[in-house]
C-alpha cells in the first residue's frame, strides 16, 4: 500500500534526515586510508544514537549493523568489516535513520584518498544521474520517466545501470510502495502524486550492470568486477516539487 503523508509528516522526515545529512557531511572527515569499513559504522551508530533517533537498519529482515558499506566493485549491502580502506579505493555508505518513527534513507560514495580519472568519473556521473532523476519527481509524471531520465544519462556516457536493486517508497516503514527500476520508458509505471514519499538511489557501474551474490545472501558485487557508485537521496513529492528530505547542501 502507498502511503500518502502530510506536510506535517513530511516535516518530520525532513528533521529525520537532517541527521542522517550531517553524518554524510561527517563522514567526509575520518574516511581515509587506514581507517576500517567496521570502524565507519561504529562512527555512523553513535552519532545516530547521539542524536536521539535510532539506526533502523539493525533488525531489518535480520540484517545485524547500523549502514551498509560497499568498496569498490560491492554493488550494495556490504557488510562492514575488518578491511582497512587504501588510497584508490571508492567506499558507498548507506544507513537509514529514525527519529520518533520518522524514517530516512541515503547512501554516499567517498573516494578514499588519490583515486583514478576513470573511477572520479563514475562518481560524478552517478551523482549527476541521481540529480536528473530527482528533477522527473514531481506530481503527475510517472516512475518510468524517473528511471528513463537516469537511464539514459548514465548510458550515453559509458556506464551500466544496475537491474536488480530499485527505488523504492519510504515511510512509516524502510521499504514499502511504490517499487521502481533506474531504467525504463518515459510515460510508463505509476504516476506520483502529493504526499508520496520516494527514495531515489542508482547504482551505476564501469563495467556490466550485472551482478552475483555473495555467500552471505545480502552482499551484491558486480559480475566483472567493475567499479560501482551508488548516490540516494529520500524525496517528498509536494506541490512545489521534489523536496530533498536528506539534502546535505542547505
Amino acid at each position: 500500500m502507498i502511503t500518502l503523508k502530510s506536510s506535517r509528516e513530511i516535516n518530520e522526515m525532513q528533521q529525520s534526515g537532517a541527521i542522517l545529512a550531517d553524518i554524510h557531511i561527517a563522514l567526509r572527515k575520518i574516511i581515509k586510508p587506514g581507517i576500517t569499513t567496521n570502524e565507519i559504522n561504529q562512527f555512523v551508530h553513535q552519532k545516530i544514537i547521539d542524536a536521539g533517533a535510532i539506526p533502523a537498519q539493525i533488525g531489518f529482515e535480520g540484517y545485524e549493523f547500523a549502514t551498509c558499506i560497499s568498496v569498490n566493485e560491492e554493488i550494495c549491502h556490504g557488510f562492514p568489516s575488518n578491511y582497512r580502506l587504501k588510497s584508490g579505493d571508492i567506499v558507498s555508505v548507506d544507513f537509514c535513520v529514525d527519529l520518533h518513527g520518522a524514517i530516512s534513507d541515503s547512501c554516499w560514495t567517498y573516494a578514499v584518498g588519490e583515486i583514478s580519472k576513470e573511477h572520479a568519473d563514475l562518481m560524478k556521473v552517478t551523482k549527476e544521474a541521481l540529480y536528473i532523476g530527482i528533477e522527473q519527481a514531481k506530481i503527475g509524471q510517472r516512475v518510468g520517466d524517473i528511471g528513463y531520465a537516469i537511464q539514459s544519462y548514465a548510458e550515453s556516457k559509458g556506464y551500466g545501470v544496475v537491474r536488480d536493486f530499485i527505488a523504492h517508497g519510504i515511510g512509516p516503514t524502510i521499504h514499502e510502495e511504490p517499487f521502481f527500476p533506474h531504467f525504463g520508458l518515459p510515460g510508463k509505471g505509476l504516476r506520483l502524486k502529493e504526499g508520496m514519499t520516494i527514495t531515489i538511489e542508482p547504482m551505476i557501474t564501469t563495467g556490466t550492470w550485472k551482478m552475483k551474490m555473495d555467500p552471505n545472501g545480502w552482499t551484491a558485487r558486480t559480475l566483472d568486477k567493475s567499479y560501482c557508485a551508488q548516490y540516494e537521496h529520500s524525496i517528498a513529492i509536494t506541490k512545489d516539487g521534489p523536496i530533498i528530505m536528506t539534502n546535505q547542501e542547505r
